[in-house]
Parts: C-alpha cells; structure tokens; sequence
C-alpha cells in the first residue's frame, strides 16, 4: 500500500499537460526586472547604482540580515533603473532594472553544465556558499536555504527527505527537472548529506511520475543509505508537515518545523540549484517555470532567468488564448492571480496558468449549510467554515486562539465547499492581521 500522510487532503484533477514537454531554454529578455524581496524574511539590500554596468552572476543586492538572501544579475548588461514594480502578489516592490547586453556571451550560456560528481568542499564551506548564491527554496516557499542547514547541536538530525512531490495541478517542472538532470539531482543530495552528516535520505515521489521514480530507483541501487519512496497521489502532500508525516509517520508539532522531529526537507530544485552552486560556481539567476493551461496552444517548461517578464513567458507558449479569464503566477490551488503581465519571475516561481473563462468562474457564495466538508479535506485538522466566520465579524482574536496561523493555506477548504464559500480568501485575511505585532502580544 503507498504511504500518504493520514489527515484530510483532496484529489483535484491533475492536469499534467506538460508532462512529457522537455524543458526549453527560453529567449534571453532584453530587459529584466529584479525584485530586492524574493525570499522570506529581510529584503536584500541593493548595492548598486543606476548607469552601472553588471557581469552575468554579480552580486546587485546582498542579504540584508540572517534570514534573507543574496541577489544577482541573471544577465550581463547596465543597471537602467532602481524602482518599484507590482509583483506577482499585487503589490509595489523595490526592484533592479536591468537593460541586457545582448552582444555579451555570457548571456547565452547553456544551462546544461557538465556532470561533477566529486564534492571537495567542507561542510562548513558548503553552507557558507549556499548563503552567498542567494539559494532560497524553490518549492514555493522561498526559504533561505543556508538558514534551514544552519542547525545547531540541540537538534540532531536523523534524515535528509527531497520533496519531488509536486502535487499542484498543472505544475510539472519538477518532475520535468527530475527526468532530465536526476543525477545532478543525486549528487546535490550527497553535498547536502556531507554538509548535514547524515547518513540517510529519503526521495518522496508521487506514484503518477512513475518514470522519474524508475530512474531515481535505478541511480540508487548502489546507494543504500538513499532510499526513493512512492507515494499516493493526494493533494497537499509537497507541504513539509504532511510530507515528513507521510515518509517517516512522524509529526511535526503545530506551530514547529521537521527540524523538531529530526528532519530537514529540500524540495528538488533547490537540491539542483545547491547543486550547480556548489559544483559549478552558479548563483541562483534562473529556474524551471511550466507554463500551461488547456487551451493554450504550446503549453511547457521553461528554463527561465530570474526577472523575466511573465509576458515573454506566455508569448512563447503560443500568446493568450480567446476567453482566457485570468493568469495566475503558481498552481491552481495556492496560486495568486496576476494583475499585470509585466510582473516578473522571479525564484519563488514554479508556474504561469492560463486560466480559461469556464475553468475561473466561481459560483455566488451562498450561506453555509454545515456539511462539514471544510473540516473533512483540511489536513491540519482546523475548523476553516470556523476561521471564516470569525474573520468576518472581525474577531481576530478568537481566530488565533483557534490555530489560525497553522493554516498552510492549501485550499482543500475552498475546493470542496458546496456553498462556494471564499474560505481561503478570508482566512488569509485572518493571518495577516493576526500577524500583526500587536496582535501577536495577545496572544502570547
């Protein structure tokens, strides 16, 4: 029987329709717009100045404190702007403004290096690199990578767990870099093995990516110490909490991280871009982004700079279909609608959706009719018709009495509701102001 974590959790169509795409290196944009805030935590601090020219690589922001990360230049070329852009969340950010040197070589170099499989630095020297490459986590969440290695003797550490789950619909860019860098993948394991002195890992695989779980199988047979596990297939089973639930059957308590049960969890990408930090010298400027939706006429994945405007993204997937309603930056189901096409990817980017009219359109939003569903498919066994009801009469605090802030905002609640109640919309609601310092006072 496949293992899968216990509590809640839905199966949405999965729409993989870039499965079997091999990923495209996209055009190198003539101008690309880096934000200074592509990570939780700090933003970084710019360190350059408008007119200046930057070489491919270049450190532009550096970090601004512990949790925070490095920004550099995706491409070779002058510094036309320091500004604020809308990002892919709606709102004005300050960003670097790069116009490319379109003559300079270096702009063109291929994303495909040449295998190393020799690890020669220390682990000390690892992680301080990983800080200095602005290597975040690309699964979505965007931690800085350095911070989640950085962990001290009160914590042992039992089981490094890759994250190859991808369980949004659509989404296949993982699976994608699974297929077609699996032994950089391996070998970025092993840096990160060195680097935590473990002696074990563990792949979780969801059972539809039955090809990448074969090749992953394959490389390791002379590997006892990394083990490749098959899961079912139930969504939201890439957060770290379910994941490690489902692999190892162990919990993470409510308000902590794998960290406290013996675990850290790298999601592939980030695996491949510690990787190519540590054996070829490469800073994170660019990632695999899918780009998909059913009508569009060439939906697939992309190597893409970091900075890109998601225009140049969807013209080279064919341009907007007729009676697309929405772009959304992400999956289908945590995935936030775009404003603006001129928004730019940037590392916490794994998809653009082309949403037609009949797939975006809500029902009206009637009364709640108790049915339960809500707290049926939540997988962190809250209450969300609950959190809604309390957000909307404005009860913050009863809300964060009620785990509030342990919601990870999956949208199981919303998918499944009859009532087509904004479950989510509101509840995200509810955790920003919950979040608020005063707020976090009271409820200390």
């Amino acid at each position: 029987m496949l293992k899968t974590f216990p509590k809640g959790g839905i199966h949405p169509p999965e729409n993989k329709l870039t499965a079997s795409r091999p990923i495209k290196i996209l055009p190198v944009p003539k101008v690309v717009y880096v934000p200074v805030s592509q990570h939780i935590g700090i933003p970084a601090e710019i360190v350059v100045e408008r007119k200046d020219k930057v070489q491919l690589g270049q450190v532009i922001a550096k970090s601004g404190g512990f949790v925070s990360a490095n920004i550099h230049a995706p491409v070779a070329g002058t510094i036309t702007k320091l500004d604020k852009i809308v990002d892919t969340r709606g709102y004005k950010k300050q960003c670097i403004v790069i116009r490319t040197d379109l003559k300079d070589e270096s702009n063109f170099e291929p994303s495909e290096l040449p295998l190393k499989k020799e690890i020669k630095l220390e682990p000390a020297a690892i992680l301080h690199r990983i800080s200095d490459y602005g290597i975040v986590g690309l699964g979505g969440a965007t931690f800085p990578a350095h911070v989640k290695l950085n962990v001290g003797d009160d914590k042992p550490l039992d089981c490094l767990v890759i994250n190859g789950v991808e369980c949004e619909p659509y989404l296949t860019a993982d699976h994608r870099l699974m297929l077609e860098r699996p032994e950089e993948i391996l070998v970025g394991i092993k840096i990160l093995m060195h680097a935590l002195h473990l002696k074990r890992a563990i792949i979780g695989i969801e059972n539809n990516k039955k090809d990448a779980i074969a090749i992953f199988r394959d490389l390791t047979r002379k590997e006892p110490e990394i083990l490749v596990a098959s899961l079912k297939v139930k969504y939201p089973q890439g957060g770290e909490k379910q994941l490690v639930r489902a692999l190892l059957n162990r919990e993470v308590p409510k308000n902590g991280l794998p960290l406290d049960v013996g675990v850290v969890v790298h999601n592939v990408g980030t695996v491949f871009a510690i990787y190519q930090g540590i054996q070829h010298n490469r800073p994170l400027i660019e990632r695999v982004v899918t780009v998909s939706g059913k009508k569009l006429e060439q939906p697939s994945n992309f190597w893409v700079k970091i900075g890109t405007p998601v225009q140049d993204l969807i013209n080279e997937a064919g341009g907007i279909p007729e009676g697309t309603r929405k772009i959304v930056s992400g999956g289908p189901m945590m995935g936030k609608a775009l404003k603006s096409l001129d928004v730019p990817i940037t590392k916490g980017t794994s998809g653009i959706l082309v949403i037609p009219e009949d797939e975006a359109s809500r029902g009206a939003p009637r009364a709640c009719i108790r049915c339960g569903d809500c707290v049926s498919v939540c997988p962190m066994g809250l209450e969300p018709h609950l959190l809604m009801n309390l957000t909307e009469k404005g009860m913050f605090e009863k809300a964060g009495l009620e785990d509030i802030l342990t919601c990870i905002e999956c949208g199981s609640c919303s998918y499944v509701c009859p009532s087509h109640r904004p479950l989510l919309d509101y509840i995200r609601f509810g955790k920003s102001v919950v979040r608020q310092p005063k707020n976090q006072k009271k409820q200390a």
